[in-house]
Parts: structure tokens; C-alpha cells; sequence
């Protein structure tokens, strides 16, 4: 049966699920400004959610997920139709109290949601004005950070901590107000692995446990699959509605929605041609393992396990651009609140290279990469960009970030004109050029990030979506045409189309001869990309090599706060299992297929020929 935006799910968590909490009637939203074309972002949106659901809801960039959400709290209005909490209507502001101490709600953006100076004071921010007494306002601000990691930052200061950091103190400070509803507009973003998965388990066990109910916007498909039910937007519309193995059965009616599969089911897909009683519909690791290992035991294979030879990293480059050097930055330098952020970090970026950094959240990657173009500079050791010393009292920053762009972490926070042709032309204007040239880069880049010029360079960059938001923000880097681009988390916030084009694009400028640095939590992105990778934790450095060789050492990520790719995760149970040989590392789709064919093909099984696997 396909998914129906207008039927409840035909199956749901064994817990009871009771009377609505959150009731949306054929609600249509419009973001009308002054001057400006209107922007209708939702249009005759109809759901239900039941006290103690867990809800996921999915779409493409500007789809209206996050109009969607900000409207379960009244923080916007139907231009018509109804919203419904727990039976006030969101309209009746003498009713907006009791529906913001029911609904709570975590932004994709922490630093609009800070408001206090020192985090025990922003987690006690909302508790306080519910009026609660101060006791108890103290055992939730230590049980809150506790549950996302973060007790002993409880006397820092917001502003000082990393994005992922400060995302983990919003999460919290929603907790400490323990709301009936939590509605999380991709609140894991920003979080290395082992952050995401502590977030979405006290989620979890928050539901599981206490009741609370769950409204999970995300464009990570493995968060999903822990739902009761998927939500799918298009175009400001529910279009799907069903349990997620359902949903996830029809891959290609997500594709067209601009969306994926999770990766283990992506492998499994890959494998069907292969093995065509594979199922179709595996979401978990452990599921994609038992389903290969038994047809892998039946097909009589089982390898003596060779001995693990990493790939060597491709040769040095002629012309190393970047070079770091012992080098050391501190924070507050020289006061009683100095912490010191980089230790010692060596790194080198070749001309014509792909690097990849990652690290846990809070390990000193953005530190690191805002050397690069001057913002910030070194302490201690050194850093060469260019072939120039950054620190060099007379140094040409101008120059140097003309030919180093950087894209920030939140790169939303870089949009300041009001309409975003003006903002992609703000710097190749700053640069001189004449008009048909500035005009010629902003539609070059625009259109390089998916935005069509036509469509988008009048519209007004508040309107646009976390997404977009993030892709003016590149096209706005990108038009200034830099020999070397940094991008910090770059496909946070986009959904899996824009994340696949962003790597289209990223792949043609490096064919174009841009050496590229990336910094993200996606191990499955890097894999596919990078030549070479830095993992850096506690602001050192303390790996480096070629993928195969990062993500071969699985047990040291984990103990860094990171993960591997799935697809390694599955090669590494089964080669555990003596059922395919050890080899090099598997880290893409690709050679997954690859290795498991090798281990059919030596046991009898006979595959059929077949085309490469997309990415």
C-alpha cells in the first residue's frame, strides 16, 4: 500500500497512542513583504499529531518544513486556517503561554536562540519564566546538560563555544522546560556522530519513557527510521505520509522529491541486482548484515581473513599551498577565562588536493581552518598560505582572502543585503569589476549552487530557507572566484539533492584546478571525495592519511567521538565473520559492491554484469 498524506499510519510503536495534541487544519502561509514578491510557503496543509507520537517530517529545501513548525507554537500565524494545541487555537494570544510551556522547540540556527551569557544561566532561562521554583530549576540545568554532554561547560560562556557546542545548550535549555511536545528543526545539523546519536537517544528515551511526543524535522533519512511515521513536504505540501520502512520502499518516489534512502539501504539497493531476494527495505546496519550473512553462508563462502593493506596516499602534490606548523591559538588570551584551543596542530594542503578535517564537536576544526585566510592568527607555530607567513606584521589580507574564500560553519550569518543578487555581488563588486562582469559571476555562481538567477536574485534573503540561506551563502564565496575554497560543514541544512549537487559542483571545481578543504561530520561525503583527511580532537591533530587508511582504524574514531561510513561498518561486520576478505577499506557504495560480488563470485554465485553504482 503507498502512503497517503491523508490517512494515519497503518502501523505505529507499540505505545498507546492517545487523543491529538497538535491539530493543523487546511493552514496556508504567505511571507509578505513590503516591496517584495509574496512567498507562499505553506498551501492547504491538513495533520494530526497524537499525544505521544514520534513524527519525522522530511522535504526539500524551502518545502515549508520549518514554516510548518514554527507554527505548533504560535511563533507564526495561519494567513489562513487553524492551528490547534491541545485544543487553544494558536490565534488567541491570551492562549500563547500555555502553548509555548507545551510545545518546545529547537532551531537550526543556536546562535538565534542564545540570549544568556554564561550557559547555566541560558539553560535556566526558560524554566524561570514558567516560574518554577529555584530548586528545581537547579536539578533540571544539571539533568538537562547532562543529557547532552555538556555539565562541565556549564560555567562558559555561549559565544566562546563551537556550533555544534552551542546547538547541544539550545537542545538542553528546551529539556530543562520539559515540554509536553519537542519539535526539533534539524537540531542535530551541527553535532560530530556521537553527539547526534546521545541527542537522539535522550529524544529517544524522552519518549519512549516519559511520553513526550516528537516532532523531528531532519534531513538525515537514518533519523527517521526511529519515528512511527514520516512526514514528506513538496512545494508547501504534505504529499507522504506513512511508517518509515514503508516510505523508504519507494525510492524513487523520493528522489523526485528531491530526497534519499539512508545509506545501508541505498547498499541494499545496490546489491538487489546481484542478489534480487535481498530486501528492499533493510534501514539498519544490523539488518543489512543478517541479510547478507545468510546469503553468504548459504552460498558456501567463507574467507580466511588476509591481513589489512591500507592504500598508500596519493603522491604529494608539486605545490603545497597551505602548511601549519606547531601550530597553537588560544582563546581570551592572557585572562583567567584563557582556554587553549589548538596544540600543535602539522597539517599540509597540496595544490590540486581534496582535504578533508573531522573531528568531534568542540576539537578545534573552524579554529584551525580561520588561519587560513588570516582571520584569525597563529600564537604559537606557524602557518604559510600561499607562501606567505601569517604572521607577518605587513601582510596583504586583502590579497590573501581574495584567493582563500571561506565558507563559515553558519553561513547564514555572512547574508547582509537585503535581496540575494545584491548579496552574491557584494564581493566581485568590492573587487572593481565592471557590470556585465559582476553580473556574469553572481548568475555563474548562483546557478553553480542550484539557484536559478532568474528565480532567486530578487528574492529577499529572509525569506529563503536554512538551506538556501546556505547555498547564497556559497554562490556569494564562490563569485569571487578563490584558487583555494575552505568550507566549513557545507552540506548542513541541505536536503539530499542540494547535498549531491553541492558535491557536483565541488567535484567540477576541482576540476577547474580550486584546491578544496572541507571540514564535516559526514563520513560517507569525505569518503567519496577527499584525497586526504585530518582528524583533529582535543585541538590536535592526531590523524592523517588517505580515507582508506582514517577509516580503517574504526575502534580509534569511535573513541573520538566518530563513525565510519555504513558502508565500511557492514564490511567490517562480515569480514569479522570470516564471510569476505579483510583487504583494504571499504568506504564507498562502490566498492561494497564490489567486495561482496568478489565474495559471491568466488563461492559459485555467478552475478550478473552490471553497471557502475550511483553515487
Amino acid at each position: 500500500m503507498g502512503c497517503h498524506p491523508r490517512l494515519p499510519p497503518t502501523s505505529v510503536a507499540p505505545r498507546t497512542i492517545l487523543e491529538p495534541i497538535i491539530r493543523i487544519e487546511q493552514v496556508h502561509h504567505t511571507y509578505d513583504a513590503e516591496g517584495a514578491r509574496p512567498v507562499t510557503a505553506l498551501r492547504d496543509v491538513s495533520l494530526i499529531i497524537h499525544k505521544g507520537e514520534y513524527v519525522a517530517i522530511l522535504g526539500h529545501n524551502g518545502s515549508g518544513k520549518s514554516t510548518l513548525a514554527r507554527h505548533l507554537n504560535g511563533l507564526l500565524l495561519p494567513t489562513q486556517g487553524d492551528v490547534w494545541v491541545k485544543g487553544w487555537n494558536t490565534k488567541e494570544r491570551r492562549h500563547l503561554l500555555d502553548i509555548r510551556s507545551t510545545v518546545g522547540m529547537v532551531f537550526q540556527e543556536p546562535d538565534n536562540q542564545i540570549v544568556a551569557t554564561i550557559v547555566e544561566e541560558e539553560i535556566a532561562f526558560g524554566p524561570e519564566n514558567l516560574g518554577i521554583p529555584r530548586s528545581e530549576i537547579i536539578r533540571r540545568v544539571g539533568w538537562s546538560l547532562e543529557q547532552v554532554s555538556m555539565l562541565p561547560f556549564r560555567h562558559r560562556a555561549p559565544h566562546r563555544l563551537s556550533g555544534g557546542q552551542k546547538q547541544r545548550i539550545c537542545i538542553a535549555g528546551v529539556l530543562a522546560m520539559q515540554p509536553e511536545v519537542l519539535v526539533l528543526d534539524e537540531a542535530t545539523a551541527l553535532l560530530d556522530p556521537l553527539g547526534r546519536k546521545e541527542v537522539l537517544e535522550t529524544v529517544r528515551r524522552l519518549h519512549q519513557e516519559q511520553g513526550v511526543t516528537v516532532v523531528a524535522i531532519t534531513h538525515f533519512m537514518h533519523e527517521a527510521i526511529q519515528a512511527d511515521r514520516v512526514v514528506v513536504m513538496a512545494e508547501g505540501q504534505i504529499v507522504l505520509d506513512c511508517p518509515p520502512r514503508q516510505l523508504f520502499r519507494q525510492v524513487e518516489t523520493l528522489r523526485t522529491l528531491h530526497l534519499d534512502v539512508p545509506p545501508v539501504t541505498q547498499l541494499a539497493l545496490a546489491l538487489r541486482q546481484d542478489l534480487p531476494d535481498l530486501p528492499a527495505d533493510i534501514l539498519t546496519v544490523e539488518e543489512m548484515v543478517a541479510a547478507l550473512a545468510e546469503r553468504l553462508e548459504n552460498a558456501g563462502r567463507r574467507t580466511q581473513n588476509v591481513e589489512r593493506v591500507n592504500a598508500p596516499l596519493a603522491d604529494a602534490k608539486d605545490q603545497t599551498l597551505i602548511a601549519t606548523h606547531n601550530l597553537a591559538h588560544y582563546y581570551m588570551r592572557g585572562t583567567p577565562l584563557e582556554v587553549k584551543a589548538l596544540h600543535d596542530i602539522d597539517m599540509e594542503v597540496g595544490k590540486g588536493e581534496i582535504v578533508g578535517i573531522i573531528g568531534h564537536t568542540g576539537s578545534g576544526k573552524s579554529t584551525v581552518v580561520q588561519h587560513f585566510n588570516g582571520l584569525m592568527r597563529p600564537h604559537e607555530g606557524s602557518v604559510r598560505v600561499l607562501g606567505r607567513d601569517m604572521s607577518a606584521p605587513r601582510l596583504d589580507l586583502l590579497e590573501v582572502r581574495r584567493r582563500v574564500g571561506l565558507l563559515f560553519q553558519m553561513p547564514e550569518a555572512q547574508l547582509f543585503e537585503q535581496y540575494v543578487g545584491d548579496d552574491v555581488a557584494y564581493g566581485p563588486r568590492n573587487l572593481k569589476l565592471s557590470r556585465e562582469e559582476v553580473r556574469a559571476r553572481v548568475r555563474k555562481a548562483m546557478e553553480a549552487v542550484g539557484l536559478g538567477f532568474e528565480a532567486y536574485k530578487d528574492r529577499l534573503t529572509f525569506s529563503l530557507s536554512g538551506g538556501e540561506k546556505r547555498r547564497v551563502a556559497l554562490a556569494g564565496v564562490l563569485a569571487l572566484e578563490p584558487e583555494v575554497l575552505v568550507l566549513d560543514e557545507p552540506t548542513s541544512g541541505l536536503d539530499p539533492v542540494g547535498r549531491q549537487r553541492l558535491l557536483a559542483t565541488l567535484r567540477t571545481l576541482h576540476q577547474q584546478g580550486v584546491t578544496l578543504v572541507i571540514i564535516s561530520h559526514n563520513m560517507e561525503e569525505l569518503a567519496a571525495i577527499c584525497h586526504r583527511l585530518y582528524v583533529i580532537a582535543e585541538g590536535k591533530t592526531v590523524l592523517a592519511g588517505a580515507p582508506d587508511l582514517i577509516f580503517g582504524q574504526t575502534a580509534r574514531l569511535r573513541e573520538l567521538g566518530l563513525d565510519v561510513p555504513v558502508v565500511t561498518e557492514v564490511m567490517e561486520a562480515l569480514a569479522r565473520r570470516n564471510l569476505i576478505a579483510l583487504g583494504p577499506t571499504v568506504h564507498t557504495l562502490d566498492q561494497a559492491v564490489v567486495r561482496v560480488r568478489e565474495a559471491l563470485t568466488i563461492a559459485g554465485h555467478q552475478p550478473e554484469e552490471r553497471e557502475g553504482v550511483e553515487q
